[in-house]
């Protein structure tokens, strides 16, 4: 039986060289390659940075079979390998020294006057306001009104998306083994006008976070998924779970999350 692997890159010229090395390689080891998510693909290998990763999950429609990275791009977080890697890799993978990392990713209900859309995210959702003005919104957890937030807006983030815009915007770094959601805010006001959290709030993977904007400069908010901006008219409430969808990342044995996080951030 043919055991197909598929690739994707981007366009950069070290992201292609790098692809065409690699499938060099996983032909002589015995592997058929294909550009497209094949019914028997086994395994997505995604080439270049976090933000091809996440371009290979959305373009793949949120795949089922595991998904490895090689990074060309900056940080790579999400990365398992470099280039220079590729062949102990290949020898690991064959070898079965991997195992596979389940990550949930965010649902975002968004229910307008006229509408309803449901988009889902790796990293994070992020709302905030169309022109840069202050953003007024009233925050629900579990149907229990938490408080009316004023500021630049809320970002919520999965235990894997922790690191990205999260952690830029004064969020806590979250260990991807534990069921969380977090909560931050962007810029809150905290003065005898406005009362808001100053800092990020650790939630339940199994909580329900309800956002209803109030509307008092314009109608139209952006809520930003893993960095895509989808613009909204009258939203009455955003809605933000856990989704039940699993992201397969496949690890190396040697893979440690904190290891990670040590070499990238600190």
């Amino acid at each position: 039986m043919e055991r197909i692997i598929t690739i994707s890159s981007n366009n950069m010229k070290k992201s292609l060289e790098t692809k065409k090395i690699l499938s060099e390689k996983l032909k002589s080891a015995g592997f058929c390659i294909s550009d497209r998510l094949e019914n028997e693909s086994e395994l997505i290998i995604s080439i270049g940075g976090d933000g091809s990763f996440l371009k290979t999950i959305n373009d793949f429609n949120f795949p089922n079979i595991p998904v490895v990275v090689i990074n060309t791009g900056h940080l790579g977080f999400f990365a398992e390998l470099d280039p220079s890697e590729i062949d102990e890799f290949i020898q690991d993978y064959k070898s079965k020294k991997v195992f596979i990392q389940e990550v949930h990713p965010l649902k975002a209900n968004i229910c307008t006057k006229d509408s309803h859309s449901t988009i889902e995210a790796i990293n994070e959702v992020v709302i905030k306001s169309v022109c840069s003005r202050t953003l007024h919104l009233d925050l629900m957890v579990n149907e229990n009104k938490i408080q009316k937030f004023s500021g630049d807006g809320m970002l919520i983030s999965t235990p894997i998306g922790s690191t990205a815009y999260n952690y830029s915007a004064g969020g806590s770094i979250v260990d991807p083994s534990l069921d969380t959601l977090q909560l931050t805010p962007l810029a809150p006001m905290n003065t005898i006008a406005y009362r808001s959290f100053t800092s990020s709030i650790i939630l339940s993977a199994h909580s329900t976070i309800s956002i209803l904007p109030e509307y008092r400069f314009e109608n139209s908010i952006l809520v930003v998924v893993d960095g895509v901006e989808y613009k909204f008219n009258d939203i009455v409430n955003i809605e933000i779970i856990r989704s039940e969808t699993k992201i397969k990342l496949l690890r190396r044995s040697n893979y440690e999350f904190w290891k990670r996080a040590s070499e990238k951030f600190l």
